[in-house]
């Protein structure tokens, strides 16, 4: 269909299609008067991310993926709602009172019920491009409105607060009961410890062990002494010439040997002079002969001497093992007391270890439970709008004026279906599927309105 057509058909039906056109503009216009009005109050928070941590000292880590849309569900939760509610008294209002009962019967909770009817006027929407969620709250009344909405944003910010410190409070008071049985742990493993201590003398753990242990080397080293001495001793009575220093340096042997010395040069020269037969030669020959035995009874007692530094070397010997095995006994026994006392005190270690972790998380939770700030604030505060988002005026004024020509349009055209007639050339042309050779036109009438000239059926002429 062209152009043309169209407009000949609605010039033909104008008025229907202008009584439809206005019968939507005054739909239009009774639902900007008759429609309640909706008025929407905003209230924005911003969620600052790099501010410290009171308790941890530390600044808050970026926003995770779904934290903003978590908060969204928590402002729109049945808690806000209730804490709402409770913060407003609305649920002492005569008027709610008696819209409970209508609705309800009676049954069920008055503060569950008109939850659920403010979260149907509520909807928190977070911002694509920066850390503030939009609050916003219908209603008919204006003020009503901005009092919801900022009575939402503050007690989210109060609900923020309190999902913090709520499980705080439950650590503190989970930490602090660990904290009296490990307490306890501790005093027993410290009370096992001390008595034992007490038990078997010990003041210093490893300083009687190093003590032991000295002693244990001291006696070692005088057995190594002693062993040297005997061997020495061995050697020298085995040995038994006159080289030993023992014997060369011995002043009595030495003047023994000087006199032997000077008596045999008084016998050479005696036998030379006198004889060997000389009574003067037999008694210097005799001197000489009670000298030597002299000294060699010298010698004997030396080389005794050795036999006895040997014996006594060998006793002190024997005394030194013994002594030394007695030692080696001792030392056996404390290391394994210190063995002993070493478990006794891993286990004070340990206790100790796990009271301080539970203290120093009881210490951390008891300060996240009295936490009074937040990283929310409120960045700004809803104010009773002007003008009703609901109905939109402009916006249904001109919906209604695009429905009414369209639903016009419709009607001429429906119309001229129900009874189609031939109003151009097209139309002959288009029903009798023939090409229009020519066309005789009607006279000239006098100039009238478009929607007022009347005009006469066509007068055609076929050639075939």
């Amino acid at each position: 269909m062209t152009p043309l057509q169209f407009l000949l058909i609605f010039r033909a039906h104008y008025k229907p299609a202008l009584a439809v056109f206005l019968l939507s503009i005054g739909v239009g216009v009774a639902i900007c008067f008759l429609w309640p009005k909706k008025y929407v109050a905003t209230a924005t928070v911003v969620m600052d991310v790099q501010s410290a941590d009171p308790v941890a000292a530390s600044t808050s880590p970026a926003i995770i993926p779904g934290y903003m849309m978590t908060q969204v569900d928590v402002i729109q939760s049945d808690r806000v709602a209730q804490n709402v509610i409770k913060v407003l008294a609305l649920d002492q209002s005569p008027t709610v009172k008696d819209e409970w009962k209508d609705d309800t019967g009676g049954k069920g909770k008055l503060v569950d019920w008109f939850s659920g009817v403010l979260l149907q006027g509520l909807t928190a929407v977070p911002s694509p491009t920066s850390n503030v969620i939009a609050i916003n709250y219908v209603a008919a009344d204006p003020a009503f409105a901005a009092l919801i909405a900022n009575s939402f944003a503050r007690v989210y910010l109060d609900t923020s607060i309190e999902l913090r410190t709520d499980p705080a409070r439950e650590y503190t008071r989970w930490f602090g009961d660990q904290g009296k049985t490990l307490r306890g742990a501790l005093e027993k493993a410290q009370a096992t410890l001390s008595k034992f201590q007490q038990g078997k003398g010990i003041v210093a753990k490893d300083e009687q062990m190093d003590n032991e242990t000295a002693v244990l080397t001291h006696l070692s080293q005088q057995l190594g002494a002693a062993q040297g001495v005997t061997v020495d001793a061995q050697v020298k009575q085995n040995s038994g010439t006159d080289t030993l220093p023992e014997i060369s340096q011995n002043s009595s042997i030495q003047n023994l040997r000087l006199d032997i010395s000077r008596q045999e040069a008084k016998l050479a020269e005696a036998a030379n002079n006198l004889g060997k037969n000389h009574p003067q030669y037999v008694r210097m020959q005799s001197e000489i002969d009670a000298l030597k035995t002299k000294l060699e009874a010298e010698k004997q007692l030396v080389t005794n001497g050795f036999s006895t530094s040997r014996k006594v070397s060998h006793d002190r010997e024997v005394e030194l093992t013994a002594a030394i095995e007695a030692q080696k006994k001792k030392l056996i026994e404390l290391k394994a007391v210190r063995d002993q006392l070493a478990v006794l005190q891993r286990d004070v270690d340990f206790a100790q270890s796990a009271y301080d972790g539970v203290s120093k998380r009881y210490n951390q939770t008891n300060l996240e439970s009295q936490i009074t700030q937040t990283n929310l604030s409120i960045l700004s505060p809803a104010t009773a709008p002007l003008l009703p988002t609901s109905p939109n005026i402009p916006k249904v004024l001109l919906g209604s004026l695009l429905v009414g020509i369209l639903l016009g349009a419709g009607t001429a055209y429906g119309l001229e279906m129900l009874n189609r007639r031939i109003r151009c050339v097209e139309d002959l042309a288009d029903m009798l599927q023939l090409p229009v050779l020519a066309v005789i036109e009607q006279p000239k009438q006098p100039k009238k309105l478009l929607f007022l000239r009347r005009k006469p059926p066509l007068e055609l002429e076929h050639v075939r």
